[in-house]
């Protein structure tokens, strides 16, 4: 067990939050910077980046487009991933860690080399629209992450629970519905939102599949870091942590997911 007095470990830990938080201050801190470059110390205090971000098309296209992107690959994959963690976990199918081994097969791929082989293969070889070849290398990106969240949750679960169901006369589908799902309703909303803000922060995939009509926000703020050098960029990332935030903040009062997980 850790040991709260180990100043080893208490140093480690703060060296670690030091360089975890600090970035994060700094950014915070050149958003609201006078100068028309990106430099700390700031000189005077202003607003106008924040007002800027909203006045640059392609960031206000890019964030809807990872909106859209991240809201669909993380809702298809709850529907795949948790009835296919329910028949790894209670089906007794044959082999199934091969299967868990394939659906986790994405985390030990380089996101990079996944993206382009989506572009070479879909795009360019069988000719599927941009739109769907992404939602396809999100879907990859945000399934591990569901199936690995929604296993442990179903392995903690008392599988008595869905055998008195079945004694109560539920059939095996009702059962799930009604013991199975709102028994791993914390682990569901967790892994959403996991797989939302891995989706909508994504670069790699994102880079190989952007294209002139479709453009995503982290390769519109890279597009916008070639030519300029301004706080919007800082101005931008303040925003993106703001409706992290509120996100995390929302789910935890309309869904009292804390009051769940107790």
């Amino acid at each position: 067990m850790l040991n709260s007095k180990n100043k080893l470990l208490t140093i480690i830990s703060g060296v670690t939050l030091f360089f975890l938080i600090v970035p994060l201050i700094i950014v915070i801190i050149t958003a609201f910077g006078k100068g028309t470059t990106i430099t700390f110390p700031i000189k005077g205090i202003t607003l106008r980046w924040f007002s800027n971000v909203f006045l640059q098309p392609d960031f206000v296209t890019g964030f809807q487009m990872s909106l859209l992107i991240a809201l669909l690959a993380s809702t298809i994959a709850l529907l795949v991933g948790v009835p296919a963690v329910y028949a790894l976990t209670r089906l007794g199918i044959h082999h199934h860690q091969w299967f868990q081994m394939l659906f986790l097969s994405p985390t030990f791929i380089p996101e990079i080399v996944i993206g382009f082989a989506l572009y070479q293969g879909l795009m360019i070889t069988i000719r599927i629209p941009l739109v769907i070849t992404l939602l396809c290398g999100h879907l990859l990106l945000c399934i591990p992450y569901v199936i690995r969240l929604i296993t442990a949750s179903m392995m903690l679960m008392n599988q008595h629970l869905e055998e008195a169901a079945w004694v109560c006369g539920s059939t095996k589908l009702e059962s799930f519905f009604k013991i199975v799902i709102p028994n791993i309703y914390p682990s569901i909303i967790a892994a959403f939102m996991l797989a939302f803000i891995n989706s909508f922060n994504n670069i790699p995939i994102t880079l190989f599949l952007n294209g002139v009509d479709l453009s995503m926000l982290p390769t519109s703020i890279l597009n916008y870091l070639q030519n300029n050098y301004d706080p919007t960029v800082s101005a931008i990332s303040v925003l993106l942590m703001l409706f992290t935030a509120g996100l995390m903040l929302l789910v935890e009062k309309i869904l009292g997911l804390k009051m769940i997980m107790k």
